[in-house]
């Protein structure tokens, strides 16, 4: 009897170790994750793609549901991050309006949020730049020549492409990082900024005359467009 007791636990903690492998909690005793994190995270992530593909429908359902998850909290910083989230996919696609949802929750905002929406502004200074995430940092502080590299190493498309939006919002994107910008929509399949950086490069194709680089590049844009 002993012997099958003993079986028997061993039998039930290696079910317990497999259901903790494959479910966020279960046989572990860490507190579960609050269903507004959990909707709020999700929620957001469909809202920023839908935006960055084009469906401008998905995004203001999804959004709102964002919102929605987090105004449970009664946290304002927690709302004032979300419109911030709003803002670099604006910024990423070239839409470079003032993030109004941000400013009006701004007094309860960090530090950190606050200096990374006067960066997208491009109103950044030197003082706050420590407070950006990293891999704008390291944008902010590198020489033009080293943008499009700087712009190669992150991580996240989303990044690179708020990245060169501040660089083109402050007049100082290169051709290599708009080429960078173009390359990062097209393999996400970003319709949204694909169209705006293509047209970025199309423009000043045609202002230095090339006019048969412009003809392709509107040829891009009008097989892109939905």
């Amino acid at each position: 009897m002993t012997v099958f007791r003993s079986r028997l636990f061993t039998l039930a903690s290696a079910v317990c170790l497999l259901l903790s492998a494959l479910l966020l909690h279960g046989c572990s005793s860490q507190p579960a994750v609050p269903d507004w994190q959990l909707s709020a995270k999700s929620a957001s992530d469909r809202f920023v793609t839908a935006y960055l593909t084009g469906n401008k429908r998905v995004e203001a359902l999804e959004f709102d549901k964002a919102r929605q998850a987090l105004s449970s909290t009664g946290r304002p910083d927690a709302l004032a991050r979300l419109e911030l989230l709003r803002c670099a996919t604006r910024v990423a696609s070239l839409v470079l309006e003032p993030c109004n949802g941000f400013e009006l929750l701004r007094a309860d905002a960090t530090a950190a949020d606050q200096a990374y929406a006067d960066y997208l502004a491009g109103r950044g200074t030197g003082q706050n730049a420590a407070l950006l995430p990293a891999a704008q940092q390291r944008l902010a502080s590198a020489a033009p020549t080293a943008q499009a590299s700087v712009m190669q190493a992150m991580d996240e498309p989303l990044s690179r492409l708020v990245g060169a939006g501040v660089l083109l919002r402050t007049g100082q994107a290169s051709p290599a990082a708009l080429t960078q910008a173009v390359d990062t929509a097209s393999a996400q399949g970003w319709r949204r900024p694909l169209l705006a950086w293509l047209g970025v490069q199309a423009l000043r194709a045609e202002q230095a005359g090339d006019i048969d680089e412009a003809k392709r590049l509107r040829r891009r844009m009008d097989l892109a467009a939905p």
